[in-house]
């Protein structure tokens, strides 16, 4: 029988709403069966689920149930009202569990054939999620979020990345600069994407060990940055479109890439 929590005033209803906020900053929050799935699958530190007490028999919860039960994971039944406050959907998932964040791995980032996306002031978490997505979709080593961009273990970012945060190696750098920096210092190529002035992103070298940087949302990556990289790339666009979503173009270079590398040579 399953551990029941029924009142909103249950401790641990305030520890899933403060892990959505972000605190502990080394802790969070799983929102959804497959987040769930995923983070138990790539072996995340798992330190509570709650299950809706109405979606226990349903096949892919009683799955998980398994799972936790199998690994001694705390976890319990939650009425509706409960699982309304504790998951920061509208719509309350039948779902929800507290994990570790993982730690920041720089020498996977930048292990052999390094294809790092650094992430400069991408402030949207969903864009943060899904360039996590797509760079590992892409076979990218990794992923710096710069600056100011989002966190990248927030629930909105984890729930856009579809799971990829959670195997992909990503890390935290507060000022963008320095982390172009170690880039360098790790032997990577600078590209800077650009909105217009660069070379066409088919015709440059994406071979090799190569950061990515990509900008924010509007402002694009800060002067200075584009200054200190090797290679300024632009997608062709047509007019009147000035610029693409963070995530759309940070797909488009690592496929080019990929491309690249998987052909042995650009063009």
């Amino acid at each position: 029988m399953l551990p029941r929590i029924t009142s909103r005033q249950n401790p641990l209803v305030a520890r899933y709403r403060d892990c959505a906020r972000g605190r502990p900053p080394d802790a969070l929050l799983l929102d959804g069966t497959h987040l769930v799935s995923e983070a138990l699958a790539a072996g995340v530190v798992v330190r509570h689920v709650a299950v809706a007490a109405d979606a226990v028999e349903r096949e892919d919860i009683r799955a998980i149930l398994d799972t936790l039960a199998e690994r001694g994971i705390d976890h319990a039944a939650a009425s509706t009202a409960v699982m309304q406050a504790i998951s920061p959907l509208r719509s309350a998932s039948p779902i929800v569990a507290i994990g570790q964040r993982p730690t920041s791995d720089l020498a996977r980032i930048y292990g052999a054939g390094a294809l790092v996306v650094i992430a400069a002031d991408v402030q949207d978490p969903g864009n943060v999620g899904a360039m996590v997505r797509v760079a590992e979709a892409g076979g990218g080593s990794g992923l710096i979020a710069a600056g100011g961009t989002a966190d990248p273990f927030s629930w909105k970012a984890l729930r856009g990345s579809m799971g990829s945060a959670l195997r992909l190696a990503v890390a935290v750098e507060p000022v963008a600069d320095q982390a172009a920096a170690e880039a360098r210092r790790r032997g990577c190529r600078l590209v800077a994407m650009v909105p217009r002035g660069g070379q066409p992103h088919s015709e440059s070298d994406l071979c090799g060990r190569v950061a990515i940087l990509v900008g924010g949302e509007g402002a694009g990556i800060a002067r200075p940055l584009i200054d200190t990289a090797d290679v300024r790339v632009t997608i062709p666009m047509e007019r009147p479109v000035e610029s693409l979503n963070a995530a759309v173009a940070a797909a488009v270079l690592i496929y080019e890439a990929r491309r690249q590398r998987t052909n042995g040579a650009k063009g």
